[in-house]
């Protein structure tokens, strides 16, 4: 017992030493040599008797805890440990995990298909991705997950808590949820299976209204938004009247995926800036010439699953005031994680930076504050008859119709059948699908687009004296 503690007392000063010349060698270089300031020796006593407490904890623990560990699976605890510790987003990568995270930013991974976060001990969603297994089982944005199955989360750190959730593709989960306004808790199994993302989604809605959809920043989406631009350019022609951009759910990805996005969108002008600890750390990135949409407009929406990358793009087409942005409040993560590789040992990833929108806003914890807050809601339609002017009694006739009559009358047109009424459907609802629910926010963004549209065209014509 001796022994070993004088050998981890001796391999554990190796470290501090290795670690205090470390230190010293990142010192400016304006430091001239000689006698240390006395801070620097206190401080350097201070660490030493820190590594020492450290030796001591994990030489107790090997010797003495309940089940056996080994070295390897102590070390990396402590350092998961202290890097969990600083933020729910710093968190250490054994090489499994490191591998599984490269291959989800190029698009293709497996799981459950959702995006979490720790919040007070439990698994908070940030967004279920879109056609995803959680998302087909009903998984929403700011649900908390509290079992799996039926075991308690509590006690839990988030990456081990994921670790559960991954398994073999086709094996099911049961996940217990907590939804906010609802009183029992949900059960709902979840089979899983290999998620393979298509970032960008887009179409042309009939009112020759653009929609494209980002579900996350990988390292596709770049190009997935030029093809999308470019096949609704070609559908739509001269008709189109604009472009609603839907950020909604998105957990984020990429930071240069979502500076490439907002590029795209903006002629000039900063997109974002990092800020680190040092002031050397900071970095501004600003726009290049050329709008892909011909400043057409814009309608940006964002909802509370709406994070990360997906908040810089709103914020920085907000700020330049090139879109307007419609929904809710987005979630609110302003702090950027750098991956770092660590030869043998997987990686680290470690928040290194705060990003701030081109005004200099923080969203961290507070999120983008839309334009115009819709909330999600169901449309109905309200039937009634109400009385018009062309009812009473008496009533002048319209000189306008009674013209047309006339000319009707004398073209004497072919009589045909009544047309079939149809009951109206609201505008962004399928009517081939009878009972799918109506995307409100959506409608509302549609309706914003042409609005603004209309009201352009008629500033561009020559006012009637």
């Amino acid at each position: 017992m001796l022994t070993r503690k004088i050998f981890l007392t001796f391999n554990t000063m190796l470290l501090a030493a290795t670690f205090l010349t470390f230190a010293a060698c990142a010192q400016d270089d304006d430091r001239t040599a000689g006698t240390k300031p006395q801070a620097e020796v206190n401080n350097s006593s201070e660490t030493y008797r820190q590594l020492n407490l450290f030796g001591d904890v994990f030489e107790r623990v090997r010797e003495q805890y309940v089940d056996p560990m080994t070295d390897e699976e102590l070390v990396e605890t402590a350092i998961n440990g202290m890097l969990v510790s600083l933020d729910p987003h710093s968190a250490y990568l054994d090489e499994d995990d490191f591998a599984e995270m490269q291959v989800q930013t190029r698009g293709e991974f497996g799981g459950l298909g959702i995006e979490v976060t720790m919040e007070n001990g439990i698994v908070k969603v940030v967004s279920p991705i879109d056609d995803t297994p959680a998302y087909q089982a009903g998984v929403q944005a700011g649900d908390y997950i509290t079992h799996l199955d039926d075991e308690p989360i509590v006690g839990l750190t988030l990456s081990e808590a994921v670790d559960k959730m991954r398994g073999k593709v086709g094996t099911a989960i049961k996940l217990t949820i907590r939804r906010e306004n609802t009183a029992e808790p949900i059960d709902i199994s979840i089979t899983r299976d290999i998620i393979k993302i298509k970032s960008v989604r887009h179409e042309l809605k009939e009112s020759n209204v653009g929609y494209i959809r980002i579900t996350t920043f990988n390292q596709n989406t770049d190009t997935g938004l030029k093809k999308a631009v470019d096949d609704i350019k070609t559908k739509a022609g001269d008709h189109l009247l604009g472009y609603v951009l839907d950020l909604r759910n998105n957990p984020g990805g990429l930071l240069d995926q979502a500076i490439a996005v907002s590029d795209a969108f903006l002629d000039k002008g900063e997109i974002v800036s990092t800020r680190g600890r040092h002031e050397y750390d900071t970095k501004r990135d600003n726009s290049t010439p050329g709008d892909i949409v011909d400043g057409k407009p814009i309608v940006v929406l964002i909802n509370g699953g709406s994070a990360s990358a997906s908040e810089i793009v709103a914020g920085a087409l907000q700020d330049h005031r090139r879109a307007i942005v419609l929904g809710t409040q987005s979630f609110g993560k302003g702090s950027v994680q750098t991956v770092i590789p660590l030869p043998g040992h997987g990686a680290m990833r470690l928040t290194t930076a705060r990003y701030f929108t081109p005004s200099g806003r923080s969203i961290q914890a507070k999120g983008i504050e839309p334009d115009i807050i819709v909330e999600p809601a169901k449309i109905e339609q309200v039937t009634g008859e109400r009385l018009r002017e062309s009812d009473l009694r008496g009533a002048l006739a319209n000189p306008d119709e009674a013209a047309k009559a006339k000319a009707k009358e004398e073209a004497k047109p072919e009589e045909k059948p009544p047309a079939k009424t149809e009951t109206p459907v609201p505008e962004g609802a399928d009517a081939s699908k009878e009972g799918d629910a109506v995307d409100y926010q959506l409608s509302r963004a549609i309706d914003l687009i042409r609005g603004v549209s209309l009201y352009e065209k008629r500033l561009e014509q020559p006012k009637q004296n």
